[in-house]
């Protein structure tokens, strides 16, 4: 399992940081003094981040990343480590959420939210686990509550976190249990955040 450390000093990779509970965790992760790599597609919103960090004394980098995309997730990775030198924590923020029928949604956007939600995720993993192995750290996922529960008219979204849960539950005994590897790997299923 990986190794606990202060966030300070931390180089904290978050990823959907443009809004929300990664935004939230970018600018408290700032003020414990970690170095902060924020994901996301919004551009703008991220170098408002990195803006806020800056002014308050802390550092940040902004990379324009769309997880589904495993490409741009490696080069985060690349970003992260060439700015800080490593990675210690990595955290799978980014998620679509959706509402509607099941046997109503269209089949397109019900592929893009798996993209992000689950692929994403699994991006993530990949793109972290060869530098967290190296150095030790944190992969933390952010899931739902709804991966252990149902809730009409987010049949979609509930699939996907399903989805997730049970791809890092699997990873967390591959990566702590069997090969002993210096990483914990974490879920976190909060329910609905504003």
């Amino acid at each position: 399992m990986g190794q606990r450390r202060s966030i300070a000093g931390c180089r904290m990779l978050i990823t959907g940081a443009s809004q929300g509970i990664g935004r939230a965790l970018a600018l408290e992760a700032a003020k414990q003094g970690a170095k902060l790599v924020v994901a996301a597609r919004s551009t703008g919103a991220l170098n408002d981040i990195v803006g806020k960090i800056a002014a308050s004394g802390g550092q940040a980098v902004a990379v324009t990343c769309d997880v589904a995309d495993r490409k741009q997730v490696e080069q985060v990775a690349d970003a992260a480590v060439q700015r800080f030198g490593r990675i210690d924590t990595w955290v799978n923020n980014a998620g679509l959420g959706m509402y509607g029928r099941l046997d109503e949604v269209d089949e397109a956007d019900s592929r893009r939210l798996f993209d992000i939600n689950f692929w994403g995720v699994v991006n993530g993993c990949r793109a972290a686990l060869p530098h967290l192995r190296t150095n030790g750290g944190a992969l933390i996922t952010v899931g739902s509550e709804v991966s252990d529960a149902f809730a009409p008219l987010m049949g979609i979204y509930v699939a996907s976190k399903h989805a997730v849960k049970g791809y890092i539950d699997v990873l967390r005994v591959e990566v702590e249990d069997i090969d002993k590897a210096p990483v914990a790997v974490t879920l976190i299923q909060p329910t609905a955040v504003d």
